[in-house]
């Protein structure tokens, strides 16, 4: 690999994984982010986003944590991606995968990361009432759930994952969960989806499908 390819895995993002994923795997993972992504060639394409095959790279570019390292870049296909969606898409794809992300030199571990959590993306701001089955009302815009709190707040643009409800938004809200206990979240966000008719994505807006899809591999 000569020198400017591998500047241009440091530069990123990049998911540096363990293992070679093949573009099946690639295809599913990256359709929770964006449902329209699709194969182009050897590589993915999610909204304005290209997610390169992977190709092996030295184990310094995360400085010797991973013994085998497959790199998947991912660019921008034209202006900057929208809300750090390239980002996302990386730290999506590490944390899914067991592996880390490389951007602009850094290297982090997307599973230690703290702060954020699960988010039912709805199409319009639900009512107390709404929530009453399942949260417990605080104030105007915080709910608990025993340990769980949430805050049901504007969603920042029109993340891929929740195409579908579009064309029936309102004034799209994100009911934002936290806790420190990832799969009790997964499975209230699961519930409050079910029970509301939207979506349960995690922090960097892949749907999640199960509880445990918050959690990292093992």
């Amino acid at each position: 690999m000569g020198w400017m390819a591998k500047r241009r895995l440091r530069t990123g993002p990049t998911a540096a994984l363990p293992a070679k994923p093949d573009q099946a795997t690639l295809l599913r993972l990256l359709r929770l982010a964006d449902p329209g992504a699709r194969a182009d060639g050897a590589d993915v394409v999610a909204t304005d986003v290209r997610v390169h095959a992977p190709v092996e790279a030295e184990p310094d570019l995360v400085g010797g944590v991973l013994e085998k390292v497959w790199a998947c870049r991912v660019t921008a296909e034209g202006p900057l991606p929208v809300d750090f969606f390239d980002v996302f898409l990386a730290e999506g794809l590490a944390f899914r995968l067991g592996g880390l992300v490389v951007c602009r030199g850094e290297v982090s571990d997307p599973s230690d990361e703290e702060g954020g959590g699960p988010a039912v993306i709805l199409p319009a701001r639900p009512s107390a009432e709404d929530l009453a089955p399942l949260l417990e009302q605080e104030d105007e815009f915080t709910f608990t759930a025993g340990a769980v709190r949430a805050a049901v707040v504007p969603q920042r643009g029109q993340p891929p994952a929740v195409a579908e409800l579009l064309p029936f938004a309102v004034e799209l809200t994100a009911v934002e969960l936290r806790g420190d206990e990832p799969v009790k979240l997964g499975a209230l966000a699961l519930e409050l989806s079910e029970a509301l008719n939207g979506v349960a994505v995690d922090r960097r807006r892949f749907r999640i499908e199960a509880a445990e899809d918050l959690l990292p591999p093992e």
